[in-house]
């Protein structure tokens, strides 16, 4: 990573509104404030004057439900224009790897342009054409390096710069707590859509964090950047601590007992294993056919914190195995501030490859996009252990965590 430009990010990253946490109090009875709530109370005072797109999803809501451009388009102060939508689309009617194209909203009239898989130059392109010159960013995330809204956020930054538009994020929690970064970093020559930069599988941060710290880290230019941070989170809250209604981010992340479990479980993506897609429980469900009791005993036996594997049985509606009971395992999480995705994510790769025979990476090593690097392919298919695994990215993460330290703005 090169050097923090911090001296000139100062100006450019510090909106008018306080970035200091709320003073801690026990939930329920503290009360967080999005960035987009903390806006609205100041009456939009950071928009006013401005030609404003939003990049949002569904997610993009308030306390009582409403979607946040519903609220802007109805109030004089804000001149919205335009709005951008991500993968799944503006209002979420996409599935996974699609989106909503090019449209006008019907219940706003406004213009909708995608942004999915776009970036550099013809995403610049996008926000000269839409006539802003203000792009708010309002996504919740999960944590995880590979969920793409993250990679969302910084395409549009990168185009922003490179179109002239200032640029302003409203953060959201991170809903499995920013207590820690965790599970290998990226190795550049490894970088897709689910992983452009080089930070941790589980990052630890929330999107404003995030913003930060590409702005600072990796943009080749920084971009006129200004965060509203939230009041009343703490790093170790998780998303029910927080009060706001829970909108699955992506078809397959219905709750956030899925978030939970995404950033170890996504792995088996790379696998030719079901990752519990076509259930009701997606990355909690996970298996094959031929798969037996033996793979939760011996995941079991690994004695990872915070969770049991319990046999499981399904079939999954849709994805791998559709219309076919497999076996395999299910995730019960006992004690969330103990489990460790990332391990455990391994340690299921681990035990899966030895009990099962029919074992298989896809042909493609999208393990590795996952992952960032052919390390972990390659010391499983060596023989190594969940230690050794894990062992294997301490350096980098270490060196990570220093990096992003740097962006906290949250206690």
């Amino acid at each position: 990573m090169r050097p923090s430009r911090r001296a000139v990010l100062t100006a450019a990253t510090t909106a008018a509104v306080s970035t200091a946490p709320a003073a801690a109090a026990a939930p329920p009875r503290h009360r967080l404030r999005t960035g987009f709530e903390r806006l609205a109370r100041d009456g939009y005072a950071l928009l006013q004057g401005r030609k404003v797109g939003v990049v949002t999803n569904p997610t993009g809501i308030t306390r009582d439900a409403r979607h946040i451009v519903d609220v802007m388009h109805a109030d004089d102060r804000v001149d919205l224009t335009a709005v951008f939508g991500p993968e799944h689309g503006f209002r979420g009617t996409a599935q996974a790897g699609g989106s909503e194209g090019r449209h006008d909203d019907p219940a706003t009239g406004l213009p909708v342009y995608d942004t999915y898989l776009k970036s550099g130059r013809p995403l610049a392109d996008i926000f000269t054409a839409s006539g802003v010159d203000t792009v708010v960013f309002d996504i919740q995330d999960v944590g995880a390096r590979f969920y793409t809204y993250i990679w969302t956020l910084y395409d549009c930054m990168e185009a922003a710069q490179l179109a002239g538009k200032r640029f302003v994020v409203l953060d959201r929690p991170n809903p499995v707590t920013g207590r820690a970064a965790l599970g290998p970093v990226l190795q550049r020559e490894f970088a897709t859509f689910v992983g452009r930069q080089p930070i941790s599988q589980a990052h630890g941060m929330t999107v404003a964090e995030l913003a930060l710290l590409f702005n600072g880290e990796f943009l080749t230019e920084p971009v006129p950047l200004e965060t509203v941070t939230m009041s009343g989170w703490r790093r170790a809250d998780f998303y029910d601590a927080s009060g706001l209604p829970w909108v699955p981010p992506s078809p397959n992340m219905p709750t956030p007992e899925t978030a939970l479990v995404y950033s170890g479980t996504c792995l088996f993506e790379g696998t030719n294993l079901s990752e519990g897609r076509g259930t009701t429980r997606p990355f909690e469900l996970l298996g094959a056919e031929g798969i037996d009791r033996r793979w939760a005993a011996a995941a079991n036996e690994l004695g990872l914190p915070g969770v049991h594997f319990r046999e499981a049985y399904f079939a999954p509606t849709f994805s791998k195995f559709q219309g076919k009971t497999v076996g395999g395992v299910q995730l019960h999480v006992h004690d969330r501030a103990a489990f460790d995705p990332v391990r455990t994510g391994i340690g299921l790769l681990v035990t899966a490859k030895r009990v099962w025979s029919g074992f298989a990476w896809r042909p493609d090593h999208w393990i590795d996009k996952l992952t960032g690097s052919a390390r972990v392919r390659t010391m499983i298919d060596a023989g190594a252990d969940t230690d050794e695994v894990v062992a294997g990215w301490q350096e980098e993460l270490a060196a990570f965590r220093r990096t992003r330290r740097t962006y906290l703005r949250y206690h």
